[in-house]
């Protein structure tokens, strides 16, 4: 019993030593100007790696040795030291920095340097700037704010962003800026088709860089000079975006955002139609009009009928009369009940190419939960965007959910751990190009004004499976399908395409503090994602039948070992430097098959459900 007292006895003394050894330092940061408080100081124990921030009071708490020294840091003051000095309480004073060099940038590999000792140009950009409309691309909010950064968005739905530091460097190349996170570099690639790229046809899947959570980014550095850019090898020749994620702070905190917006179609960029004329290419027909073909008694009333030109895509025929009787698309479709073999007066359309857009409307929702201590903090968040198209059948979703945890866990050892997984999908992308997926080539360029897009839509809900249309290839034989157009309700909901990608990035890493002026870091991240693109061509279009899938895996790491060093050598002259070692391992497969032939079956959209034996595919390493 006597050896258990003497254990118990030594044991509380050690930890009656050890908190001798260091006490809790809480205290207040306050402008030498004004006295404000100045929230997000860094507060550092000299020597180091543990840190904290002052709160929104310009209040901080830190634990560290009786004799310590404090340095205290923000940009645009005056950096300062504090020796501790058995003291639990400190009031510290910044003065201003008239020279206002003191701007903390990050740079490669993740590491700060104070923006007057850089040898290239940079800019940065708060988290708060591209988050304040509430944007579910984090690429695009940065148009207009960063000199020399060119930002093209298609404004289709999820459309790519193109990102350009400082002019095209490439006539026939990539011209993208290198997209880095917190030091990992971020793929960011585009695998749209080369006839979308040359406006002949096809879908705008974006950038991968879409995954990025607009909510996560704490801020953005622009590297513009070569300089900057040396350490991540050729890739980044183009320009570097450097994005710095949140981390947690110390304390519990619950951080809710919402927003959203909601679109009106803009009536004055649509094409202005004029309702003199409707369909025709010209007065070359046979009745005394010359807008129309003149055909013997279709209706059986003895009397000879004039037939709208259905096989052509102009509005040059024959001068609307309302007291005139023809046979259009309608009288012509024996599913429509009320207008088959009749007549019906020739009048411009109720309802133009307008009524068949929507109102779009996006939505962006997160959630993030922070909180720690002196020693340990983290981070969770989710975030949800969902946006609906302005055509039919088109939406598009991403929900993304991110971690980190950052640890001290010894006077100079400290680990962490970031992890974020996104999953994002669509439906029915706009098409682009001249193509027939585009409604709007058909409604900007071959239009007949006569057509109601109305009937159009009750058309195809009465029967689904048919593809009937205004522009019928022989009007004596409807079964033959279009000559140039698809019904677009037919196209949007028969011929669309849908995509999805799941992926995760992260990394961990170990920094251990050898020397006042020397850290070594050790770290292993991982960018990796999964996507498949489907497209489809229903039974009855205009071209024929199919069904293509397209995957891809795309996998990065990296591996680094990178020690830091910031050492006075005299009173005039200070090395500051980073040596280190980097490993990187890249994978891309893809694989792309179709059917042959057309489709068997209506509506299995399958490589199964082919015609003809299928080909081989296209295959990628």
């Amino acid at each position: 019993m006597k050896k258990i007292y003497l254990f118990l006895y030594l044991f509380l003394g050690f930890i009656g030593m050890a908190r001798a050894q260091n006490i809790q330092v809480t205290g207040k940061v306050t402008q030498s100007s004004d006295g404000k408080p100045v929230q997000g100081a860094s507060i550092e124990v000299k020597g180091t790696i543990n840190t904290s921030t002052t709160d929104a009071n310009g209040d901080f708490t830190i634990q560290c040795d009786q004799s310590a020294t404090l340095i205290v840091s923000y940009s645009g003051l005056k950096t300062t030291e504090v020796m501790v000095a058995n003291q639990t309480t400190l009031n510290i004073i910044l003065e201003e920095d008239p020279t206002s060099l003191k701007q903390m940038v990050v740079t490669a590999y993740g590491l700060k340097r104070n923006k007057a000792q850089l040898g290239y140009a940079a800019q940065k950009v708060s988290g708060a700037e591209v988050t304040t409309t509430r944007s579910n691309n984090a690429l695009s909010a940065l148009s207009g704010k960063v000199a020399g950064l060119e930002i093209k968005t298609n404004n289709q739905m999820g459309g790519s962003t193109n990102i350009v530091v400082r002019g095209f460097k490439s006539l026939a190349g990539n011209n993208q800026a290198l997209i880095v996170i917190d030091g990992v570099p971020y793929d960011n690639s585009n695998t749209n088709s080369s006839d979308q790229s040359t406006a002949r046809g096809g879908y705008d899947f974006g950038n991968a860089a879409a995954d990025i959570n607009p909510d996560d980014i704490a801020s953005i550095n622009v590297l513009k000079g070569a300089a900057a850019t040396a350490l991540y090898g050729s890739r980044a020749s183009n320009g570097v975006v450097l994005i710095e994620t949140k981390k947690g702070k110390k304390g519990i905190a619950l951080t809710i955002n919402m927003g959203g917006s909601y679109g009106v179609i803009d009536q004055s960029t649509l094409p202005k139609y004029q309702n003199q004329y409707g369909a025709g290419y010209g007065p070359f027909y046979g009745d005394s009009l010359g807008g129309f073909y003149y055909e013997d008694d279709i209706d059986g009333d003895g009397k000879k009928d004039l037939i709208v030109p259905t096989t052509e895509d102009a509005s040059f025929g024959g001068k609307f009369d309302p007291n005139l009787m023809v046979f259009d698309w309608k009288s012509l479709d024996p599913t429509d009940k009320e207008h088959y073999l009749k007549a019906t007066p020739w009048v411009a359309a109720k309802n133009n190419p307008s009524y068949f857009l929507r109102n779009p409307s996006a939505s962006s929702n997160s959630f993030t939960l922070t909180g720690g201590s002196d020693k340990s903090t983290y981070k969770l968040g989710f975030t949800r965007n969902t946006e609906k198209g302005m055509l039919p059948n088109s939406n598009l979703y991403k929900n993304i959910v991110n971690l980190s945890i950052n640890n001290q866990l010894t006077k100079k050892l400290m680990a962490g751990i970031s992890a974020n997984v996104s999953f994002n999908g669509a439906t029915g992308r706009y098409g682009t190009g001249y193509d027939a997926k585009n409604p709007m080539t058909n409604f900007r360029q071959w239009w007949q004004t006569n057509v109601d897009m109305k009937e159009l839509e009750e058309a195809y809900n009465r029967n689904k499976e048919r593809n009937t249309t205004w522009n019928w290839a022989d009007y004596a034989n409807v079964g033959a399908g279009p000559i140039y157009w698809d019904n677009p309700y037919f196209v949007r909901y028969k011929s669309y395409e849908n995509d999805e990608r799941t992926r995760m990035f992260g990394n961990t890493y170990l920094t251990y503090q050898l020397k006042n002026w020397l850290n070594v870091t050790g770290r292993v991240s991982m960018d990796g994602y999964n996507e498949q693109q489907e497209e489809r061509i229903g039974i009855g279009a205009i071209d024929v039948s199919s069904y293509s899938r397209y995957n891809r895996t795309y996998r990065e790491f990296n591996y680094d070992l990178f020690g830091e060093y910031n050492k006075s050598l005299s009173n005039n002259i200070k090395l500051t430097g980073v040596t280190g070692i980097n490993i990187r391992k890249q994978t891309i497969q893809s694989i792309f098959a179709e059917t042959n032939g057309g489709l068997n079956v209506p509506n299995l959209y399958s490589l199964s459900n082919s015609v003809n034996s299928l080909e081989a595919p296209s295959e990628s390493y």
